[in-house]
């Protein structure tokens, strides 16, 4: 039986929304504008692809999507803080995210900035924080997404984005903003939902190539929706890459080009994950809607 992608990332999500609703502080728990701040943007919408992706991970080696649960609460929380961020009038000064008001022109810069400190740093209470976890593969997991998020990760991606803003850039930048900004979290949130659930080196082998070309895929059809998407599709406004003057694969190589390479790059993953059988079906309904989506 064909799986219901839709319903599935609709049935995990609902899943991480109720223990995420369990894990943060209360709005009202002070300082309320901080928690306020920080439940608005992590509870804003979106597929919470990143969390999704650890829990069918976990399946795909035998484990329960529940079993990846404190690793998908801390993905969540992260990539979270790295929109609020980005939105900051220093980085990409956006007003609009996921169709609502930016939490900076909410709650101001000042307090939009602490919230995703908050985050960020309640990420790895929540993944190190649950009593009879095995230790071992919670440490390597927190390792995985520290290095991640981290300036080795997704950060050192975020500078080189900047960096390279307004001026001509080489392919191999390019790809380096990619495959760190965005395909690093999303390769560890694969391989810590494996982890969490015990999964063997040849099964993480598999995993890390399907993680590294789906990661890969995502922000290649995140920089295709900026081009054909609409402001209504995306709930920000469309067009802002190339308003900012930032490298990507349309500006290098076209938009026709750029759609071939991510269905490659998604027929990659789903080879990579043929030997775990029929336990990694999401994770291969997962890498088809990653380049169908349109938001």
């Amino acid at each position: 039986m064909d799986l219901d992608i839709d319903r599935y990332l609709d049935e995990k999500a609902a899943i991480l929304n109720a223990a995420l609703t369990e894990r943060l502080p209360k709005e009202g728990d002070y300082p309320p504008s901080l928690h306020k701040a920080m439940r608005y943007s992590l509870f804003a919408g979106g597929k919470r692809l990143r969390p999704v992706l650890a829990m069918a991970a976990s399946e795909a080696v035998g484990g329960r999507a529940e079993d990846a649960l404190p690793v998908a609460c801390a993905l969540e929380c992260i990539h979270t803080y790295s929109l609020i961020h980005d939105d900051l009038p220093a980085l990409d000064n956006d007003d609009l995210r996921r169709g609502a008001p930016t939490c900076h022109k909410v709650f101001g810069e000042a307090v939009a900035i602490l919230a995703g400190d908050a985050l960020l740093t309640i990420a790895f209470d929540i993944l190190t924080g649950r009593e009879g976890a095995h230790a071992g593969r919670v440490l390597r997991a927190a390792s995985e997404i520290a290095r991640a998020a981290g300036s080795t990760g997704m950060i050192g991606g975020q500078v080189v984005d900047i960096e390279s803003e307004g001026r001509e850039a080489a392919f191999p930048v390019l790809e380096y903003i990619h495959i760190h900004k965005t395909g690093k979290l999303i390769l560890a949130s694969v391989r810590s939902g494996a982890i969490l659930a015990g999964a063997d080196e040849g099964q993480l082998n598999s995993l890390t190539r399907y993680g590294e070309a789906v990661g890969l895929a995502f922000q290649i059809a995140d920089d295709i929706l900026d081009v054909e998407g609409t402001s209504a599709e995306m709930g920000k406004a469309a067009g802002g890459d190339a308003k900012k003057g930032k490298v990507t694969y349309p500006s290098l190589i076209g938009v026709e080009e750029s759609r071939r390479r991510a269905s490659e790059l998604v027929e990659r993953a789903i080879a990579a994950i043929d030997g775990l059988g029929p336990r990694a079906e999401a994770l291969r309904g997962i890498a088809g809607f990653i380049v169908a989506r349109r938001k």
